[in-house]
């Protein structure tokens, strides 16, 4: 597909493909590049293959021919987009086998700290594109037809979107070196860490921006700009990296969206029919962040295509609809996903003043292949009351004119508590499943987790339901009924019992610590005693690598235990536990 990215493993430090000398001694080659970008591509259209891989870069990343494959056709709108000038759209592809660039000690760091919903993905890549389409009697079919592509396994759409805005134009100017040097410019920046402001230089301008933490407060209002700390130039200030213009982006579909938060919570299967893939990606990515801080834990693709090589997975009729969102603009999906229970069909955005003319609850009976209006087509039946106030409030503010951060705010604000609402219950619940802390003792194996009982939980919502926290009637039983079956339970449920594990190894290392091991140890065979050193260490190495929460002075402690009970050895078994 490219001559280039074919080659065998070469490392890219200077001219593109080319190795230069110098290279950094001290860091593996572009690892803080690696720390934001897995690589950038260039896709053209060439008139004998069609879209073609032109160029990647650090050229030595490696691609699968399938992933290859799934980037040219992805970059490109389909032809019944017909998309001119410039567009900016994401994809997601899932990750192929082969050779891969070894992940990063900060990978664990970062994830450890950022929110569950925007923790590196390990299995898929981001695809954020940059597509100009202008004609151009130069070329043979009149057109200049070109993508840049940012590969990143980070869902930090706005900051991506934002970079690509000020490199792509400059880039279809200069190409290649100017790509070259905002790479060498990507390569300075600092890794991403949770709870940080960052300035990011690129091209003259320096991108200011809060990575994620999850001990964040969420934003109800539209963020506050940061310190420039006498930045010269002054630095361009994104609100966020992530969160997209909820406002805009659920306009036509206003009147549903708590229907749709519930299919997003369900894990419900649903296609987005779009005008563009500028529109369908963002419709998607709005709706998966529906959930937060809940981490959605289905498959979602914001662009996909009959080209895919997941095409044939997702609309085979021998199975159940698989969990996933999918975002396209073909109309033939229509036709070849009827089977599916939900789809959302949008037209060309409208603005005025007023709402936006809100797309209506269809039976899927009324589904046809040929020119299919605008609707949500379903058979699902909500299981709370719409709020009527929250519309209200957003026609009011429509009204008023009132600014789309303060509208998206709202709107975001609505979701989140929505979210907490239901969530809180459940966290209340699991929380008294933990063994009680006087039960920990030091020598003894910590007791389990109690198992998660539906009914039981069920019981206790009676009096802590979510009507504590929130307003809305409704069959709220029926909805945690039907969540259980949901991916989003066994993913939550998964992830929560893990963190419970290890506060629960954590409380009885740090039991150990505060015992007195001489006096244990004066009746305990070689055995045992060796037995408890091994166990040490293994807490030891855990809570080192950020697996156990304890405090720095337990683990010195722990250490020296671990010191003092080898010194109690024999010399014979000092020699194996301690080889020099």
């Amino acid at each position: 597909m490219d001559a280039l990215s074919r080659a065998g493993p070469r490392r890219a430090r200077g001219r593109l493909g080319a190795a230069s000398p110098g290279a950094r001694a001290a860091a593996a080659p572009w690892a803080r590049f690696s720390a934001w970008l897995e690589c950038v591509c260039v896709v053209t259209f060439d008139l004998e293959l069609g879209q073609a891989l032109e160029l990647v870069y650090p050229s030595d990343f490696r691609l699968t021919d399938k992933e290859k494959s799934s980037i040219c056709y992805l970059s490109f709108p389909d032809s019944h987009s017909g998309c001119l000038g410039d567009t900016q759209f994401s994809f997601r592809i899932r990750q192929c086998g082969g050779q891969r660039s070894p992940w990063h000690a900060e990978d664990r760091h970062y994830n450890s700290g950022a929110p569950m919903s925007l923790q590196r993905e390990p299995a898929h890549y981001f695809g954020y594109v940059y597509f100009r389409q202008v004609k151009d009697s130069s070329v043979k079919r009149g057109y200049f037809q070109k993508s840049l592509v940012l590969v990143s396994r980070l869902p930090f759409v706005r900051l991506f979107q934002a970079l690509l805005s000020l490199i792509a134009p400059e880039y279809f100017d200069k190409l290649a070196p100017c790509l070259e040097a905002v790479c060498n410019e990507i390569d300075q920046w600092p890794a991403p860490m949770p709870g940080q402001t960052l300035n990011l230089p690129v091209m003259g301008v320096v991108l200011q921006v809060h990575v994620p933490s999850r001990v964040d407060k969420p934003e109800y209002s539209p963020p506050k700009q940061c310190s420039h700390e006498n930045l010269l130039p002054a630095p361009v200030v994104l609100t966020s990296v992530h969160e997209l213009d909820l406002f805009r982006c659920f306009q036509p579909v206003l009147t549903h969206v708590q229907t749709l938060w519930e299919l997003m919570l369900l894990g419900e299967p649903l296609v987005v029919l779009a005008p563009s893939p500028a529109m369908s990606s963002e419709i998607v990515l709005a709706l998966i962040s529906c959930l937060q801080p809940l981490k959605f834990c289905c498959d979602y693709r914001p662009y996909f295509t009959i080209h895919d090589s997941e095409f044939k997975e997702f609309t085979t009729r021998t199975q159940a609809p698989p969990n996933v969102v999918l975002g396209v603009t073909n109309p033939f999906f229509i036709k070849t996903l009827q089977h599916w229970p939900h789809i959302l069909r949008v037209g060309e955005p409208k603005m005025s003043g007023d709402l936006p003319k809100q797309v209506k609850l269809k039976k899927p009976s009324r589904l046809k292949t040929l020119d299919t209006k605008p609707g949500l087509y379903t058979a699902y039946s909500a299981h709370l009351h719409r709020d009527k106030a929250l519309l209200k409030r957003l026609l009011k503010g429509l009204q008023k004119k009132r600014p789309w951060d303060t509208q998206t705010a709202l709107l975001r604000r609505h979701l989140l508590e929505l979210t907490q609402s239901f969530i809180i219950p459940l966290e209340h619940y699991m929380a008294s499943l933990m063994p009680l802390q006087k039960s920990i003792t030091p020598w003894k194996t910590p007791p389990q987790i109690r198992p998660f009982r539906q009914d039981d939980f069920l019981r206790s919502l009676e009096h802590a339901g979510p009507q504590l926290t929130c307003i809305l009637k409704g069959d709220w039983l029926g909805l945690y009924r039907r969540f259980f079956k949901s991916p989003h339970f066994d993913g939550w449920y998964r992830q929560r019992h893990k963190e419970m594990a290890q506060k629960l190894e954590a409380l009885h290392l740090e039991a150990i610590c505060e015992a007195n091991i001489e006096t244990w140890m004066k009746d305990k065979s070689e055995v045992e005693v060796v037995d408890l050193v091994l166990k040490l260490r293994e807490k030891l190495v855990q809570a080192q690598g950020h697996q156990l929460p304890v405090k720095e002075a337990t683990l010195q402690r722990a250490q020296l235990y671990i010191e003092t009970v080898i010194g109690s050895l024999p010399k014979d078994l000092q020699a194996v536990l301690c080889p020099s």
